[in-house]
């Protein structure tokens, strides 16, 4: 693995020449980049005489990713950036402005990170069957926690506390909008509700709550314009989602009943985005991401835990078939949906929750992407610039002027070939270039 460099000189001008450009949308004319400080200043046209240059002949430069289904933490955030995601979107978590400003404070080394805060759930519905808390710290999060400095240490244990000093209850429509205030007051970029009976995560019977709470919390929400997402992965509770007005599904169904039409109809019709997840998708189907985890360009930049973890499964709907996963996405697609790539990636290395990793998963579900059917422009284009306006980050997903330098420089072309992407020469991440 390259080792991690952060430039001092914040004034220093660079130019990337002789390169191809997707730019967010398509690949495009000019062949130059010019980045001063944390900015783009130009693309085409002069090159000031004090850049300092970098050939990018037989490599393309795209944007930096985004990743827009998460649970994170700093190690989580470091290795994202070795990845050229230079953004993850929290859907449940500890990375509200809170959140940051108390573990994330000083850290250069680390991707940019967006945060629901704690998703509406009923008392002991989803995710509590696949982390079962008593109170007390996991296991597999002290053993993370030993490998952190000091300093992230006390910071994730800072996080870790006051996450859990009150465990939010949600059981009626007066708790669900005490809810949506907290994570609003604690700085979240956006709202998650939780719409899980359980059956795909292999425990079926999950406590769900109502509609009248459900559509509470939406509402609630969006007096204070924010955006709810909501964790769905069956027809029918994309169909509940919808009809709560919500503004994207964190997931994909994995079904295909008789009646997917109308569901593809009814999400397009809302203008709501989906983050179909085809990498946890297929994972809860039984398939591991092995040949991601023997890829040299991967195995090189993960440590062995999460190595062992792409090696692995959900497996708890193993009667599921990817190829309805691939059909369900592309006729989302043709019917004019924003499709985004997300991974649901755990914070930490959890023996259970398999197929996943940080970063790397990304580069999955964009091959996963082109396997369903999309070409590979518009899975770049699904990692890049539509996240990026539907989540209303309008300084990053794109290559233009007064953009933020977060690139991605890769050798070969992704846009024809889209394992190209692992392909990474350099990352530049705020303007500071981080690998290369």
């Amino acid at each position: 693995m390259e080792k991690l460099t952060r430039n001092s000189a914040s004034e220093q001008v660079t130019a990337i020449t002789n390169v191809r450009i997707f730019d967010g949308y398509q690949m495009i004319t000019p062949r130059h980049v010019v980045i001063k400080a944390e900015s783009i200043i130009s693309v085409g046209g002069d090159i000031p005489a004090n850049a300092t240059i970098i050939n990018g002949e037989n490599a393309t430069l795209i944007p930096g990713l985004i990743d827009a289904h998460v649970h994170t933490s700093i190690g989580g955030l470091r290795d994202a950036l070795k990845f050229g995601v230079t953004t993850e979107l929290e859907m449940n978590g500890d990375f509200t402005q809170r959140g940051r400003e108390i573990q994330l404070n000083n850290l250069n080394d680390v991707a940019d990170v967006r945060s629901a805060g704690t998703a509406i759930s009923a008392p002991g519905g989803h995710p509590d069957e696949l982390v079962p808390d008593d109170g007390e710290i996991p296991e597999f999060i002290l053993k993370e926690l030993e490998k952190l400095s000091e300093q992230d240490r006390e910071a994730m244990l800072a996080a870790y506390a006051h996450d859990h000093e009150e465990i939010p209850q949600v059981t009626t429509v007066e708790e669900a909008i005490k809810h949506v205030h907290t994570q609003v007051e604690n700085g979240a970029d956006y709202i998650k509700i939780m719409i899980e009976e359980g059956t795909v995560m292999g425990a079926p019977g999950l406590p769900v709550l109502s509609d009248e709470i459900l559509k509470t919390a939406v509402t609630e929400a969006h007096k204070f314009d924010k955006l709810v997402i909501a964790h769905v992965l069956t027809a029918l509770s994309s169909q509940e989602a919808i009809d709560f007005g919500v503004d994207g599904l964190g997931h994909l169904f994995i079904d295909r009943p008789e009646y997917t039409h109308d569901v593809v109809r009814s999400i397009a019709d809302s203008g709501a985005f989906v983050t179909p997840c085809l990498v946890l998708n297929s994972s809860i189907i039984g398939n591991p991401a092995s040949e991601l985890a023997n890829d040299p360009r991967v195995h090189s930049k993960l440590s062995p835990d999460w190595i062992d973890i792409l090696n692995s499964s959900f497996n708890t709907f193993p009667q599921g078939n990817l190829e309805n996963s691939f059909k369900n996405v592309m006729d989302l697609h043709r019917a004019g949906v924003d499709i985004l790539v997300g991974t649901d990636v755990a914070p930490v290395p959890v023996p259970n929750l398999g197929g996943l990793a940080h970063g790397a998963s990304v580069h999955h579900e964009m091959q996963l992407l082109v396997k369903a059917g999309f070409t590979p422009i518009e899975a770049l284009q699904s990692a890049t610039s539509k996240p990026a306006r539907c989540f209303g980050l309008h300084d990053r997903g794109r290559i233009t002027e007064g953009a933020r330098a977060d690139l991605i420089l890769v050798n070969g072309d992704p846009t024809t070939n889209i394992s190209d992407t692992l392909s990474i020469k350099s990352v530049w991440f705020n303007g500071s270039q981080q690998l290369g």
